[in-house]
């Protein structure tokens, strides 16, 4: 989808309402250059916001490049979807998601979206008994 806050906030909308995505994970749009406007979609699509995702996102980033505190990765609720904004570098992409993934399927459960299971051999998912 095109760079833009209202490009963004669709895009997402009619994931969620129309195509009833439970969990959509979007690259890229989040650092700081004029252009880069996904958390400000994501913003503006969602009903709340889940900052622990982009924290920690970004702390695990740290471990990498010096440069992760430059990324605005976010993280929303819209109904019963979990919105996720990961960077745009596929190797960053792999960082973020590995740091939160295994929270997912929980929160997922918490808000009544559709259950999903991991694979064990790729990523472990939390789920407090």
């Amino acid at each position: 989808m095109p760079d833009g806050v209202e490009s963004v906030r669709d895009a997402l909308i009619r994931l969620v309402d129309d195509a009833h995505c439970d969990l959509v994970l979007t690259t890229g749009g989040t650092g700081p250059a004029p252009r880069d406007l996904t958390p400000e979609g994501t913003e503006a699509a969602c009903d709340r916001m889940m900052p622990g995702f982009g924290e920690l996102m970004r702390r695990r980033g740290l471990d990498q490049v010096p440069t992760a505190i430059l990324s605005r990765q976010t993280a929303g609720l819209r109904g019963k979807a979990l919105i996720v904004n990961c960077p745009g570098r596929p190797s960053s992409i792999r960082v973020s998601l590995l740091a939160v993934f295994p929270a997912i399927p929980y929160c997922l459960d918490l808000i009544g979206a559709a259950r999903i299971e991991t694979d064990p051999a790729v990523v472990q998912a939390f789920r407090p008994t």
